[in-house]
């Protein structure tokens, strides 16, 4: 198969790249690891979501002891003891008293911040669902990024040998003094050789920052004959990734691969059912419930309080009565302009402040998104053009121009120009799969909320 055919069939794939569900994944070592399995492996092994599912249990928690009155307080004491004998049975008033005091929430406070506890609490899956389409984000880039790498490595080694063969075709003109061969042609061709080494080198040293930063997403959810060695991988690599891009579906493909503007109305449809702005609606409820909590505290504060009082016998054996005492507390918020009125306003300023930043991410995913399906739209024009001509174009140049100078009616330098124009353009072919699959990954993450049960890429057979 030629170089050219192999490209060709890489652009016939199509890309895309839906929200995700955390599920068991085996590994296949002998084909590498695939891009839904990279995804997925990392979403498992994220530490980030077992810290989130803590938070939400510490809020839980949190919401239930708000809920509960605070302690009861008991006292003990001895009252009018005469300090001149130290006789508890000489004065009639001396007692040992046993009290016991109770205080009361103002308003529903305690209901409001065990709701507000609560709902900050039920923010925590909707920030892991977010997580987890971020997640995949980043790692499909990661790993595409590491493909795009891999398949320049690959393309470069296969033309390697065309250029070999230049040199040696070059050689042995200039040996033979039959054609127009020239020193600085041979040179010429020497020189692009080492070029393309340094080209490799590049492309290596890429691939090898790729891998070490897919390292942290995947290397603790590997097991042992996954994570190549140094010594050992063939080309740098630390994992062996799959070696083809897979055949993923792009969520609402109709709507966003139209040449027609995107509908606002639907667009704002998709992205409030999105899990960062669901947990932000979350996180606007609690803080209106927190203005809620500053209203309570304009209502006066309840506490009751009761005591029981012991008197010994008089000292001449008569007895005495025992004393029991009931009383209420409450105080008067009656001068609230430094307190009660700052709360409250502080409270309704924090709830405003999470609206607009509602307000902020909407506007920035939206705009997000639309540059995003603008760059696809321009990237899938420019995969025709290369799959219907410049590819073609570019061979046909390249094997018309040597087929001249072999025949002794051509230039060795329009040659070399050929050869490597060509191999530009295969690479940047597989630059552009690339980049539209990075863009339709992108695309997916602002439909995450559409679609969470299902699995992130559906590979193909």
């Amino acid at each position: 198969m030629k170089i050219f055919d192999v490209v060709f069939l890489a652009m016939a794939m199509a890309m895309a790249l839906p929200a995700v569900t955390v599920a068991a994944v085996q590994v296949d070592l002998t084909d590498g690891i695939s891009l839904t399995e990279a995804v997925v492996i990392a979403q498992q092994e994220d530490p980030w979501l077992q810290g989130s599912r803590l938070k939400q249990e510490a809020l839980v928690a949190q919401s239930f002891a708000a809920g509960t009155l605070s302690d009861p307080v008991v006292s003990l004491g001895l009252a009018n003891l005469p300090t001149d004998s130290f006789d508890f049975d000489q004065e009639a008033m001396t007692q040992f008293k046993v009290g016991l005091s109770q205080t009361f929430a103002r308003g529903d406070s305690l209901q409001l911040e065990q709701e507000r506890l609560a709902l900050l609490g039920s923010r925590q899956p909707y920030l892991r669902e977010d997580r987890k389409a971020k997640v995949a984000v980043t790692v499909a880039q990661l790993w595409l990024d590491s493909f795009l790498a891999r398949e320049s490595i690959r393309l470069i080694e296969l033309d390697r040998s065309l250029f070999e063969y230049l040199v040696d075709v070059a050689q042995s003109s200039y040996a033979s003094a039959v054609g127009k061969t020239r020193q600085q042609d041979i040179i010429r061709a020497q020189l692009e050789l080492t070029r393309l080494e340094d080209r490799l080198s590049v492309l290596h040293q890429r691939a090898d920052v790729v891998d070490g930063q897919l390292g942290e997403w995947l290397a603790a959810g590997l097991p042992a004959p996954a994570v190549v060695t140094w010594t050992q991988a063939s080309s740098g690599q630390r994992f062996k990734l799959d070696e083809t891009l897979p055949t993923i579906d792009l969520i609402e493909a109709a709507s966003l691969l139209s040449i027609a503007p995107l509908d606002e109305q639907l667009v704002g449809r998709y992205l409030s059912s999105h899990p960062a702005v669901l947990s932000l609606d979350n996180r606007i409820d609690a803080q209106r419930t927190g203005v809620s909590i500053a209203e309570q505290k304009y209502k006066p504060q309840w506490g009751v309080n009761a005591s029981y009082g012991h008197r010994d016998g008089e000292p001449t054996g008569g007895d005495r009565a025992d004393f029991f005492s009931l009383g209420v507390t409450f105080d008067l918020p009656l001068f609230t302009a430094n307190r009660q009125d700052k709360q409250m306003q502080s409270a309704v300023a924090m709830a405003e402040a999470v609206r607009t930043e509602k307000w902020l991410l909407l506007r920035a995913m939206r705009a997000k998104l639309e540059s995003q399906r603008s760059q696809l739209l321009r990237l899938n024009q420019r995969r025709a053009l290369y799959a219907n001509q410049l590819l073609t174009q570019m061979h046909e140049q390249a094997e018309v121009s040597l087929s001249a100078y072999t025949s002794d009616d051509g230039d060795f330098s329009e040659v070399v120009r050929a050869r490597i124009s060509e191999l530009n353009a295969k690479i940047e072919a597989v630059g552009i799969e690339v980049e539209r699959a990075k863009t339709m990954v992108q695309l997916n993450y602002f439909f995450a909320g559409m679609r969470p049960s299902e699995p992130i890429a559906g590979e193909s057979s």
